[in-house]
């Protein structure tokens, strides 16, 4: 927001809350521009409505202060893994769950600094290529957790929260990637290819939106893209594509679930329609054949509701813009 006027009091303060649109951590706080000097008055209105403690907390601090917190952050990030690498090398959960908390850190720091419209990765001690590295490695570990969970596999690991919308970005979805499949197939030299190709799955990794459906572009991009010939083609080669493999993944899920297709189909529609995940008692209403026991029914509803999940997750989260 532009402010251009001598504010004061409640005038001020109800300028100033017009910034308060926020969005969980990834919009976590707005951005004022004054052409006028309205620090003292600022102050005044905020100690008036409030007390003069709230200063600051509602106020943030300066920009110095958020590179100088984020770069220790990095440092302690670096303590515990010096390089990308040795993530993988973490012997312990205990070790990987001290990772997961300081890069988590360091993504709640990043994001208030974006914020700031003189942000530039040059005034930190770390570069964003390291970041973005970083960042997939605490994917993975993301995607390990729901593998063991998956698996029924006890981890202290489970009950952490990732914060994936940290690094959630709604303008990298499937509809992008087939426009950077485009710009693929469309170049010409080996080298120019390959390096198309390295952004694309370097996305692949690093993209929460698309993580879930890595290994099925990937597929696509090494056994259709090459028999394509016009870029034409490549969409809606892809739509019949995922069909396909969307129709396969439902039938695998229903079949060693034991559920009735219909009234499963039916469920993920009224999901999607609701954006309220399904209860405990719609997912048992699934299965065909004998219900489960009274002691089976919390642990077979929450497997079922979680490949579920995780089928809309990969095969129709993320799709379009």
């Amino acid at each position: 927001m532009y402010v251009d006027k001598n504010l004061r009091y409640h005038g001020l303060i109800q300028a100033y809350s017009r910034t308060n649109r926020i969005l969980n951590e990834q919009k976590s706080q707005g951005n004022i521009v004054a052409f006028r000097n309205l620090k003292n008055r600022t102050d005044e209105a905020i100690t008036l409505f409030s007390n003069k403690e709230a200063i600051e907390v509602i106020i943030m601090k300066p920009y110095e202060d958020y590179t100088a917190k984020f770069d220790e952050a990095f440092e302690h990030l670096i303590a515990l893994t010096p390089t990308t690498d040795s993530v993988d090398d973490l012997e312990t959960e205990d070790d990987e769950l001290e990772f997961i908390k300081a890069f988590r850190d360091l993504m709640r720091i990043k994001n208030i600094l974006t914020a700031f419209s003189d942000f530039k990765w040059e005034d930190l001690k770390m570069t964003e290529q390291q970041f973005e590295d970083f960042k997939s490695k605490y994917l993975d570990l993301y995607d390990k957790v729901k593998s063991n969970h998956q698996k029924e596999t006890v981890s202290i690991l489970e009950d952490v929260d990732f914060e994936l919308e940290l690094i959630h970005r709604d303008e990298i979805n499937v509809a992008y990637i087939i426009q950077l499949l485009i710009k693929l197939k469309a170049v010409q030299t080996n080298v120019r290819s390959t390096q198309a190709e390295q952004e694309i799955f370097k996305l692949l990794s690093t993209e929460t939106t698309l993580r879930s459906k890595r290994e099925l572009i990937e597929k696509f991009i090494k056994e259709n893209l090459p028999v394509i010939v016009d870029t034409d083609e490549i969409a809606p080669a892809f739509d019949k594509y995922w069909d396909v493999e969307q129709q396969k993944a439902f039938s695998k899920l229903v079949a060693e679930e034991n559920l009735s297709a219909d009234r499963t189909e039916k469920l993920i529609e009224d999901y999607l329609f609701a954006e309220r995940p399904p209860l405990r008692d719609e997912v048992l209403e699934l299965i065909e054949g004998e219900k489960p026991s009274l002691l089976q029914r919390k642990k077979l509803s929450d497997r079922i509701l979680k490949r579920i999940m995780d089928f809309v997750e990969t095969f129709i989260n993320g799709m379009t813009g």
